[in-house]
């Protein structure tokens, strides 16, 4: 009697804990839903990524082209990341690998991967590379690569054909959409309510070779056709707001409104490749929409800068370029930006060319190099961009440092700890960034009544390798809190005040502090009036000293 007793009120116990933990289960699962999808809004002058209702800063690391490709060579990876403080993976997702066979589709290794990444408490912007990587359609399954005749390739001026799927074949468009359908159909259910995936970039840098232009049939008879209205829609309405080159382009030839692609813009290796990047850009735009018609997670495209002193067809000609904006802003509205990959130096000169016409900054690839520290810390600060992303992140150029040692991990440690302060004040002009090196050794900016100058300090001399030929770049992001209260996250740089409000009054260092935030609250490790202020002359930190310090300035006669 006893016994059943026992067994009776253990039923119940168990009972109540099963309903306690389907309720609590329910909870979570209903939190989890509410939020909305990862999504851009506008803030102030500024763009923001909100993930999880909160906005969010890639921190980023892009994975080299092959190593996600097994979840193996993916293991000893995912603790790098963690120690370079990344917060963000950019990984490619292969046509070949998850459709095989025509029509069959395996997303195994894709969902392991991104249960990986969720393990790892990192997010994930998928790259798609579908019909072209790198202008090449090395990863189109192997259905599509024997069957030149229902899926053609481009063909240059000779008649050659060359590996790079043909802008202008509908089956080539068909067989691409009902892949990327698929696979943000499979995004959608097996990720929706976890948000791991929170961009995808259509595509990888689109570009035309050897020659400017595409030469099968398909393309020779688009080209000998009349310019479509959409494109001659876009350039009347914005004919004021195009960008310079492309305007200089329609005005040498008279601003001409109706004909074909060489009576409008002229006979030439330029109108080859503006006529490439409408058709490129219309099959990717047929892409993105499809994709967000199931899932619309922000999307952008990526170009492989053209190189200096090069014609088109010598470069990836008619990807999403600076000079071709205009054209892509046409012929795919549906992408939410677009965004350049750096392998080339003067990253300012590139950035300025991008954020044209409001087009949003986001670096999704960078050579992984000594100078990605810096760059992180000037393009989030300067543009308050969406985020910044070395390339083969898992490989350390600078071996044989351990990951945490790399200086990346020290910057993507202090940008993720003042971040609150960054969301408070993006998009109000109230946050700059700074890149110094040899070339470009001050800066002067303003916030308020503060004019500030910004010194490398290898430059005033305080460096002991400062005579050095090899500088490192020094970068940092400074923000204005208050209107006397200002953060500086970075290395390597001296800050300097005047009045220019009331040039007759000093301006002094009222309080300087190094320190930390900690659950986003500001943690004071040392204070810092004394020599490390030079006795109120200046803030600083050196080259090897990643850190944030807070102060306040005032004025005094």
């Amino acid at each position: 009697m006893k016994t059943a007793h026992y067994k009776f009120i253990l039923s119940i116990v168990m009972l109540l804990f099963i309903g306690c933990n389907q309720t609590n289960t329910s909870s979570s699962e209903e939190k989890i839903s509410t939020y909305k999808i990862p999504y851009l809004q506008k803030k102030g002058n500024a763009t923001e990524l909100i993930v999880e209702g909160n906005p969010y800063t890639i921190l980023g690391g892009e994975l080299s082209n092959s190593t996600f490709t097994s979840t193996e060579s993916m293991t000893p990876v995912w603790s790098k990341l963690k120690a370079l403080n990344v917060n963000t993976v950019l990984a490619p997702v292969y046509w070949e690998l998850i459709e095989p066979n025509e029509g069959e589709f395996d997303f195994n290794l894709l969902d392991d991967l991104i249960i990986e990444a969720r393990n790892n408490d990192l997010k994930i912007v998928l790259l798609w590379f579908g019909s072209w990587k790198n202008s090449m359609s090395s990863h189109v399954p192997s259905w599509v690569k024997t069957n030149q005749s229902k899926y053609p390739r481009v063909k240059d001026d000779i008649g050659k054909s060359h590996e790079i799927l043909s802008p202008f074949s509908d089956n080539n468009l068909e067989a691409d959409l009902n892949a990327f359908k698929n696979l943000m159909q499979h995004i959608k259910t097996f990720d929706g309510n976890n948000h791991t995936v929170i961009m995808i970039q259509p595509e990888n840098e689109i570009g035309m070779l050897p020659t400017a232009r595409d030469y099968h049939p398909l393309a020779n008879q688009k080209f000998n056709l009349s310019v479509p209205t959409e494109l001659i829609d876009y350039l009347i309405k914005n004919k004021s707001q195009l960008v310079p080159e492309f305007y200089a382009v329609w005005e040498k030839n008279g601003f001409k409104t109706t004909g074909t692609w060489e009576e409008i813009f002229g006979k030439g290796l330029h109108t080859d490749e503006i006529f490439m990047a409408w058709y490129f850009a219309q099959y990717t735009n047929k892409i993105i929409e499809v994709g967000k018609e199931i899932y619309p997670l922000p999307m952008f495209v990526n170009a492989a800068l053209n190189r200096p002193n090069k014609n088109p067809g010598e470069y990836p000609s008619a990807g999403p370029l600076p000079h071709l904006m205009d054209v892509w802003k046409a012929g795919c509205a549906s992408v939410d930006m677009l965004t350049p990959d750096f392998y080339f130096p003067n990253i300012k000169y590139w950035c300025d060319l991008y954020t044209r016409q409001n087009n949003t900054l986001f670096i999704p690839e960078h050579r992984f190099d000594n100078t990605v520290a810096a760059k992180a810390l000037f393009t989030i600060g300067h543009y308050e961009s969406l985020g910044f992303s070395p390339f083969s992140i898992e490989q350390n150029p600078n071996a044989p440092l351990q990951p945490k040692e790399e200086k990346l991990a020290k910057v993507y440690n202090i940008i993720n700890q003042i971040k609150p302060v960054i969301d408070k004040n993006k998009g109000e002009n109230r946050i700059e960034g700074i890149l110094l090196d040899k070339g470009v050794k001050e800066v002067t900016f303003t916030f308020g009544d503060y004019e500030i100058k910004a010194s490398h300090t290898y430059n005033l001399g305080w460096e002991p390798n400062s005579s050095s030929e090899n500088w490192e770049p020094s970068g940092a992001i400074i923000i204005q809190n208050s209107e006397n209260e200002f953060y500086y996250a970075g290395f390597g740089l001296s800050l300097t005040f005047k009045n220019i409000k009331n040039p007759n009054l000093n301006v002094g260092i009222l309080k300087a502090d190094k320190g930390y935030f900690e659950n986003e609250n500001w943690i004071v490790f040392q204070h810092l009036n004394g020599d490390q202020t030079h006795q109120g002359r200046h803030i600083r930190s050196f080259n090897d000293d990643v850190s944030i310090q807070r102060f306040t300035l005032y004025n005094y006669e």
